[in-house]
């Protein structure tokens, strides 16, 4: 398993730090591609799981959209924001008219918008993070101190884990791992706020780095229980097998649905307050 884990990473990662250098339309692509295989293993496991039967067609396009929504300001100083979603409520409604079984329509409606929600509106932060001033080095900030906290729980929690963190929800989890996640990510916080000053000037301290890397430590680990609780819902243990050695796209990038977004509104104070 951990060598299966370490190939994806050493693939993954090239792609990962092409398309957020290179940015639109590349990261947009990136960001688009995961969210929509998130939200749609997060429906196939409700639907496997006999919870319900959300609108899989129409979840996925609204995901997309909401995805792909910041564009709109950057391209053409449009908000498409109301109008998506003013749209989707109206459309999924209304398909629920002509969708079988009646008695449950709300119930899978219901299924449908926590997917769009969770997954689609959350992982569009990491979009909104890019197309700031200095997007490039926020996202690098963002995501390896995110992978940095995952790493460091993984091997930490695996070499000393003892007690565990919340076995209700997750049993592999340990307060040392989360530790070692914390430690980790705020190391990693520095060392990418270091070699981004060596590439351009970036409005960031290190008492900043440290901050914000217990921040993104903190809601990474957040992100990783709320997908775990999910799936002990549901009664599976991996979200798919897309990845070899994570499962699947909701298994390796859960920690990073709340973290762009704690990243991106961090970033907003610092700019607008250095």
């Amino acid at each position: 398993m951990l060598k299966q884990r370490v190939i994806t990473a050493v693939v993954g990662v090239p792609v990962i730090v092409f398309a957020v250098w290179f940015g639109i339309p590349w990261f947009a692509a990136l960001i688009a591609a995961i969210a929509l295989t998130g939200t749609f293993e997060f429906f196939h496991i409700i639907t496997s799981s006999q919870k319900g039967r959300p609108l899989t067609y129409l979840g996925l396009l609204w995901t997309l959209a909401l995805v792909l929504s910041p564009l709109g300001p950057y391209y053409k100083s449009f908000d498409a924001l109301p109008v998506i979603m003013t749209l989707a409520m109206i459309v999924s409604l209304i398909w629920l008219l002509w969708r079988s079984p009646q008695e449950k329509a709300f119930h899978n409606w219901a299924w449908t918008v926590a997917g769009v929600l969770y997954i689609g509106w959350m992982l569009s932060y990491w979009l909104n993070l890019r197309l700031l001033e200095n997007g490039r080095g926020w996202v690098y900030l963002a995501l390896f101190t995110t992978f940095a906290n995952d790493t460091g729980a993984f091997f930490i929690g695996r070499a000393w884990g003892k007690h565990k963190l919340a076995p209700a929800i997750s049993p592999s989890k340990t307060w040392e791992g989360t530790i070692g996640g914390l430690f980790s990510a705020i190391i990693a916080a520095i060392v990418v706020f270091v070699i981004l000053n060596l590439i351009s000037p970036f409005p960031f301290s290190y008492w900043q780095a440290v901050f914000l890397g217990f921040l993104v430590s903190l809601f990474a680990h957040l992100g990783d229980l709320v997908e775990s609780l999910f799936k002990r819902n549901m009664g599976v243990k991996d979200s798919g097998k897309l990845l070899p050695g994570h499962g699947g796209i909701l298994d390796r990038f859960d920690s990073l649905i709340f973290t762009g977004m704690v990243v991106y509104y961090y970033a907003l104070c610092c700019c607008n307050h250095p």
